[in-house]
């Protein structure tokens, strides 16, 4: 690996680690997301703050530090996107700052995605919405729009298929636990209480 693709990914790593749900809340008086709801620090989580823009700006923020890393990283140093991207994601699931308990990374994936592949971006997008309108669950959304990215990648004939498969078995192993709430029916829908 050479210095400019270390420089990328350490780049990526401190943009993605950003907790953006936390900064949030807590700038806006709502106190320490990871004491509230499901204690990530992702926008479904600032959801149950009760503030609906929080949440919005969370999720675009979230998403846009990726597609920032990405881009800057290839301004400085041409041919290191991938690292960037890698970095941005790991960066997001596992922020040093944070004890490395970051967030599950849909939002973040999806900005990858956007940087990289727009066509995939574009897949994605609706797979998250089309999921979300349809289940209420947030993390059912999140999952499937992951495993959409590599399918959509080898759609379009992308070199990146192996990459994006590779995020995609992190965005998953992220949603272990909402996976098990699944299978046993208590993952909670999007607009209902949690008891």
């Amino acid at each position: 690996m050479t210095r400019e693709m270390l420089f990328a990914l350490a780049l990526g790593y401190l943009l993605g680690s950003i907790p953006f749900g936390l900064v949030l809340t807590r700038l806006t008086g709502k106190g320490d997301i990871r004491k509230i709801g499901s204690g990530n620090i992702g926008a479904t989580n600032v959801l149950r703050t009760g503030s609906k823009p929080l949440a919005a700006a969370t999720l675009l923020l979230d998403c846009l530090k990726a597609t920032a890393a990405i881009l800057l990283a290839e301004q400085l140093w041409p041919d290191t996107q991938i690292y960037a991207a890698a970095g941005a994601l790991i960066g997001h699931l596992y922020p040093v700052w944070l004890g490395f308990r970051g967030g599950k990374g849909a939002a973040t994936l999806f900005g990858i995605l956007i940087a990289l592949l727009w066509q995939a971006a574009i897949v994605y997008a609706i797979v998250w919405l089309l999921v979300l309108l349809t289940t209420r669950i947030s993390s059912v959304a999140g999952i499937a729009a992951a495993i959409s990215a590599p399918l959509a990648a080898l759609i379009f004939h992308s070199s990146l298929v192996p990459l994006l498969l590779g995020f995609a078995v992190l965005v998953l192993w992220k949603h272990r636990k909402n996976i098990l709430r699944l299978r046993r029916g208590t993952e909670p829908r999007i607009g209902r209480v949690k008891a």
